[in-house]
């Protein structure tokens, strides 16, 4: 089954080329990289156009002018610029276990999406992190990220990604399964029936919104976060904003209270429609 891989990115160029160097380690090789990028700079697009000469895995750069923070409208110019009929989403911030998408892939099922587990790293170990470490597949080992100073938690048994061994921290687990933005995956024939993602939302809750909506559809969920786990390279967040988050809550809310499955403001717009905007 040949995947498309999307992830957002916005003037990270060293983060960038950490995450695309944790894709070209991947054991499962019939995907593609979509880099969806949000109005980065030159030296973002340097970054991509050396890694597509250095990568044999097929990269595309999606870009849209800077218009502030506005991921769902460049996910969904990827979404119509993807070539596989599974697509997989994580962040360009994101390293993935080496069977991260080989994982992602053999776990599909039809109808339904699945909701992935990441294991944020400090500020320190993020910038330590060299090339040799991801091509290694080091940087995603429990041992080695304690090794290096990362504090012991639980949560480090996420990278394990173990077929058997997750299954059943993935069974016992407590955290309810949604759709997020480092690692989640379903079809895109979905993506199409939903109409993508709201537009109309900025950061806080996008993500659960859209796959909100898949569960209105009727797809079924599944925890996959001891199994398609990726570390996160830390970094502020300049771009949350309180207004943003108090309407993307009134858009979720209309959603759940009026069991919408398609947005009016995505891949297809039609705003002369009313679907719960105040």
């Amino acid at each position: 089954m040949f995947a498309s891989v999307i992830f957002t990115t916005y003037n990270h160029p060293r983060w960038l080329e950490k995450t695309l160097w944790g894709f070209s380690a991947q054991s499962y090789r019939d995907f593609e990289i979509i880099v969806a990028d949000d109005g980065s700079n030159e030296e973002t697009r340097e970054v991509v156009e050396r890694l597509k000469t250095e990568i044999d895995i097929p990269i595309q750069h999606i870009w849209q002018a800077d218009d502030g923070f506005q991921k769902c409208r460049i996910m969904n110019k990827a979404i119509v610029a993807s070539r596989g009929e599974y697509l997989i989403f994580t962040d360009g911030d994101c390293i993935p276990h080496p069977e991260f998408v080989q994982n992602h892939v053999t776990l599909a099922a039809e109808n339904t999406l699945l909701s992935g587990g990441y294991f944020k790293l400090p500020l320190d170990v993020s910038r330590a992190i060299s090339k040799q470490d991801i091509l290694s597949g080091d940087c995603t080992r429990p041992g080695w990220l304690l090794r290096h100073g990362v504090a012991f938690t639980p949560k480090i048994a996420k990278l394990y990604s173990h077929p058997l061994l997750g299954a059943i921290l993935d069974a016992l687990t407590i955290t309810r399964a949604t759709w997020n933005g480092h690692s989640s995956s379903t079809w895109k024939k979905h993506f199409i029936e939903t109409n993508g993602f709201d537009e109309r939302m900025q950061y806080g809750g996008q993500d659960r919104e859209f796959g909100e909506r898949l569960m209105n559809l009727g797809l079924k969920t599944r925890q996959v976060r001891y199994r398609c786990s990726c570390v996160h390279l830390d970094h502020g967040r300049g771009y949350a904003r309180p207004e943003s988050i108090a309407k993307n809550r009134s858009i979720r809310k209309y959603t759940r209270e009026h069991r919408v499955t398609r947005t009016d403001y995505g891949i297809e717009p039609n705003p002369g429609k009313a679907s719960g905007e105040n």
